[in-house]
């Protein structure tokens, strides 16, 4: 819920923004991923800044993130 509302009120333009909220937030590709839980799970989401919209993809735990199913 933290990342939620944190991100429901963000106005952000690019990573940089991003990482002011989420220091650990990474982008892969055109997806951003997220620690979230104390880092026991990952967000994927894809952030569009023009929009300000944020669509989240999964939420896994580190051990289904590591097997990177979803980077297909």
């Amino acid at each position: 819920m933290n990342w939620y509302r944190i991100t429901r009120r963000a106005n952000w333009r690019n990573l940089a923004d991003v990482r002011v909220e989420f220091a650990h937030a990474d982008v892969v590709g055109r997806r951003t991923v997220f620690n979230i839980h104390g880092n026991d799970y990952r967000l994927i989401a894809r952030v569009n800044y023009r929009t300000r919209k944020v669509l989240v993809l999964y939420i896994l735990t580190h051990a289904d993130y590591n097997k990177g199913v979803w980077k297909q």
